[in-house]
């Protein structure tokens, strides 16, 4: 085997092991937080009433800021905004199954040691979440479909791995700002509140680790990819991104909220002058990130 072949195995492991204090102090601040989803929240309320209380904050409503928001009364905005915490919610229990499949996969693997002991908290985290998402899913509603879907491509481990934890950051940056909103709003009926912060308390130490864990792969395995394998990459985090945006704007939320049309309603929220402003508002941060890093050379198309 060549050296050219044998080169980026060193500054992989270097990479990684520079996470140590990372990893050590995250490690700490997750088993002093630590929790049980069981007893954490004791008594889920015996029912809700969607059309009383908000569940979502306005602003934060895919139709906010449209035509058709003007025509709803203040009942209808309240159960529209019901069936989007539902969707968001169940946006969450998609991305973490897939997550926590993928952190199990990475747990102890040789090359990943130095960072399974917070890989641990992460994966455990991740279930706790999906415990607390799945339970007002499954009390007051139900789990939306997913309509992502996921080609079989064979890649590099070190190309796979990066894609992995820089999509993982990508969905997660996005969720955190919406969890940090709605956390802090005081409009909105309690328990939606406790699982907003629950999950923002969490999420921000696991993107503290994201983001450092994606820099060090980048840094470290860039060099050896080539400029095509780093083209197709911005391709896919690009088309991820949008992806993932997409899913905020679901017919399945509006034909359940009582609209008619809800795939023209979906085509027409996404198109809103108002909601692309809002998308690029809260996707300015892990945007900022991925440019900053070199990971990311422009904005993704048709996100805005």
């Amino acid at each position: 085997m060549s050296s050219t072949a044998n080169a980026p195995k060193p500054r992989l492991a270097e990479a990684i092991a520079s996470l140590g204090d990372t990893v050590s102090r995250l490690s700490h601040l997750s088993k002093r937080s630590y929790q049980n989803p069981y007893i954490t929240l004791r008594q889920w309320p015996a029912e809700v009433r969607p059309e009383d209380d908000w569940f979502s904050s306005p602003e934060y409503v895919s139709l906010y800021g449209t035509p058709l928001w003007d025509t709803l009364d203040e009942p209808a905005r309240r159960r529209l905004a019901f069936h989007e915490a539902v969707n968001f919610y169940s946006l969450n229990i998609h991305g973490e199954k897939g997550l926590m499949q993928g952190l199990a996969q990475r747990l102890y693997r040789k090359d990943l040691v130095d960072v399974s002991e917070y890989l641990h908290h992460f994966l455990d985290e991740e279930n706790k979440h999906s415990i607390y998402f799945g339970g007002f899913c499954t009390r007051y509603a139900k789990v939306y479909r997913s309509r992502q879907f996921a080609l079989e491509e064979t890649r590099s481990q070190s190309v796979e791995d990066f894609l992995f934890f820089a999509k993982t950051m990508i969905f997660e940056e996005i969720v955190d700002r919406y969890n940090w909103v709605q956390a802090r709003d005081a409009r909105l009926h309690p328990v939606a509140r406790f699982i907003n912060d629950n999950h923002h308390v969490e999420e921000s130490r696991h993107l503290v680790f994201g983001r450092q864990l994606v820099t060090a792969l980048w840094g470290a395995c860039v060099p050896s990819w080539g400029d095509d394998t780093v083209a197709d990459l911005r391709r896919q985090l690009e088309q991820f991104f949008v992806v993932s945006w997409r899913e905020y704007y679901n017919p399945d939320v509006y034909a359940d909220a009582g609209l008619d049309d809800p795939w023209e309603v979906a085509e027409q929220a996404w198109s809103a002058p108002a909601q692309g402003a809002h998308r690029r508002a809260v996707s300015t941060k892990v945007l900022s990130f991925l440019t900053e890093a070199g990971i990311l050379d422009k904005e993704p198309a048709d996100a805005f």
